[in-house]
């Protein structure tokens, strides 16, 4: 009994670095995120600290200034501190992404270069593979990179890239083969956001948040041939060494959303009464739609602790079949929850002042971004249920 019971249970390191991420998080929380996106603001006092106290790299290998841990710590730290009211978006991208490719296919170099800033936060990367026109079809990426002698020249264009004003550097995706024929042969590499010929352009959203989005313009970019992560013929796992953990994470940050509008909802429903003396918690038109969110959280909180578990193990087929479902459930719980919660305040749930109505955006963005419900459907249907390819 004690042996199934611990199958179920986080290790004891992990539940301590959840309650210590608790703590930090909980100083800033959700007027200091509102506060830094009204002012134009970032998250950067957060981050550094909570890189001094080692939580952005727990994954990162000892070697390299980490924690020696897995994507399973470095999503409870994203969990926790989502669930704080703090979520901190980078935290998918820097260490997740660019972390996990870095460590697995970069050099003894790269790694050293890299690894101990992306760790303590000092070095902050942002990640490039979306394009306007490509969508979710990656295989349409137009970003190409040449060889000429010593050096790379990438020319293209990225949309939708978080961060890229607080970023040193991006881990930019393109192609090495003809950009309109041919299947994608993905080649990852780390351009400096200073160097000559690239440029960004800000691209303004409804969701208020201190993490901006950009489009990208890479205008004959040269970087040196060390730029190049991993191998230019290494194929789709290179790049999938990212974009499992970028799902893990999503899946991550969605449910620490999800968990901090339940928790402002059940307050409010315990503390508010209109009819008579009896708190509206009492009502089940109120209970019975928290009661669901809340099972369909631990759900998804048990999916997406399921795939970080498959890709701390070296399972990168199983990883990516449990990351897609993770991304969908938070997705979706976090959407419901933050629904619940609007409906649960009533006209409150509509003001500044309680913070949930931009949190409705937020969370439908689980929905859309970094790979659409659509798509993510479509991978089960075909490598989970072995249907024929429907696109």
């Amino acid at each position: 009994m004690a042996e199934a019971a611990t199958m179920f249970t986080e290790p004891e390191e992990r539940v301590a670095l959840r309650e210590a991420v608790k703590k930090l998080a909980s100083k800033y929380g959700r007027e200091f995120v509102e506060k830094q996106a009204a002012s134009g603001g970032k998250m950067t006092e957060m981050w550094l600290e909570m890189g001094r106290n080692g939580f952005l790299g727990v994954n990162i290998p000892e070697e390299h200034g980490g924690g020696g841990g897995g994507m399973a710590d470095l999503a409870a730290v994203l969990e926790e501190a989502s669930a704080a009211g703090a979520p901190l978006l980078m935290m998918v991208v820097s260490p997740a992404i660019c972390g996990s490719i870095i460590t697995r296919c970069g050099t003894e170099e790269q790694k050293r270069r890299w690894l101990p800033g992306i760790a303590d936060g000092t070095l902050l990367m942002a990640f490039g593979i979306t394009e306007a026109d490509a969508g979710s079809n990656a295989h349409q990426i137009t970003t190409t990179a040449t060889r000429d002698g010593d050096e790379w020249v990438l020319s293209g264009n990225k949309t939708f890239i978080s961060g890229v004003d607080e970023a040193q550097s991006v881990l930019i995706v393109a192609r090495t083969e003809d950009a309109k024929t041919g299947k994608l042969k993905p080649a990852l590499f780390v351009v400096p956001t200073d160097a000559a010929g690239f440029t960004r352009q800000p691209i303004p959203m409804a969701w208020s948040a201190p993490e901006k989005q950009f489009t990208l313009f890479l205008d004959d970019v040269r970087v040196p041939a060390d730029a190049l992560v991993g191998d230019e013929d290494g194929g789709l796992w290179q790049l999938f060494a990212g974009l499992n953990p970028e799902r893990i994470m999503g899946a991550a940050l969605s449910c620490g959303m999800a968990r901090y509008a339940v928790e402002a909802a059940v307050e409010y429903a315990k503390t508010r009464s209109v009819w008579k003396d009896q708190p509206i918690g009492a009502h089940q038109a109120i209970q019975h739609p928290l009661a669901k969110v809340k099972i369909e959280l631990e759900q998804a909180r048990l999916l997406w602790q399921k795939a970080a578990a498959l890709y701390d193990a070296g399972d990168d087929f199983g990883a990516g079949e449990y990351a897609n479902m993770a991304k969908y459930a938070g997705g979706e719980v976090a959407c419901s929850a933050t629904d619940a919660a609007v409906h649960t305040h009533g006209g409150n749930g509509l003001t500044v002042e309680y913070g949930l109505a931009n949190m409705l955006i937020a969370a439908r963005l689980g929905r859309i971004a970094p790979v659409s419900r659509e798509m993510i459907l479509n991978f089960v249907a075909m490598h989970t249920l072995g249907l024929p390819k429907s696109y």
